[in-house]
């Protein structure tokens, strides 16, 4: 029987503090600006692990994180309806691309993580703010999912472009936080099965997982409670900041 300490056998206690301590930072960035705990965790965890193996890391805490900033608010069945097209193209984009990339050779892919964190940090910090307007969703909205979850399936990212684009929506800020967390629960789930089918995701992964919950939980309670006493413009800002100089550690290491 597989146990919680099975996939951290080879690495030993400094594995334990580097997940820990990656899943904490995570969960507290997640917790002031709800969202980040995949992009933060699996850049982190990327110094000592293929991303594969983060992404499975990823699973249990992504999905309870999630769930719980979904749940917060009354416009679920609203957005579910006005967000399905972009959440069926993430879970059609990530399976697609997990099956191309079965088999295929992946040493690319913390490179493409790289990148892919540089230019979230520059859309975060941009003074841009776009626009998609409503006779242009039934068509962007599939294709954002899509080019999302063949983002995911590589990095283990899921914000790229589905952030950017919620937020070119016009959403209250309150039905931003639940729309991100409904896009954030279907590419998790996807993302699980698209680790499952590759054999990336087992007893002994399930249960690291379930054991990097402890701190990413810890990290978004002091996360919500920072919200209320740091500027979250002075955050967002250190934070995008942060994200770039690690995407570009990442695309040139």
């Amino acid at each position: 029987m597989h146990t919680f300490f099975d996939f951290y056998r080879d690495g030993g206690v400094s594995l334990i503090l580097l997940v820990a301590a990656s899943f904490a930072v995570a969960g507290m960035v997640k917790g002031v600006i709800g969202l980040g705990l995949p992009t933060v965790s699996i850049g982190l965890l990327s110094v000592a692990l293929a991303p594969p193996q983060a992404a499975a890391l990823l699973v249990i805490p992504s999905m309870v994180t999630n769930v719980w900033q979904l749940a917060a608010g009354g416009r679920f069945l609203y957005l579910l309806r006005r967000l399905w097209p972009m959440l069926a193209g993430i879970v059609a984009g990530t399976w697609a691309a997990g099956l191309w990339l079965a088999g295929r050779e992946t040493a690319w892919a913390s490179h493409a993580l790289g990148a892919a964190l540089l230019v979230y940090a520059a859309v975060g910090l941009s003074p841009l703010r776009l626009s998609v307007p409503a006779r242009a969703q039934a068509w962007a909205g599939p294709l954002v999912g899509a080019t999302t979850g063949a983002i995911t399936s590589a990095t283990g990212v899921f914000v790229i472009p589905a952030v950017p684009y919620l937020q070119a929506l016009g959403l209250n800020r309150d039905e931003l936080v639940q729309a991100m967390g409904l896009a954030f629960t279907a590419s998790t789930i996807a993302l699980a099965g698209d680790l499952i089918h590759g054999g990336q995701l087992g007893g002994r992964e399930a249960w690291a997982s379930l054991l990097a919950l402890v701190p990413a939980l810890a990290g978004m309670v002091l996360g919500q409670w920072l919200r209320h006493r740091v500027s979250a413009a002075t955050f967002r800002r250190c934070f995008f900041i942060g994200i770039g100089a690690l995407g570009l550690h990442l695309l040139i290491a």
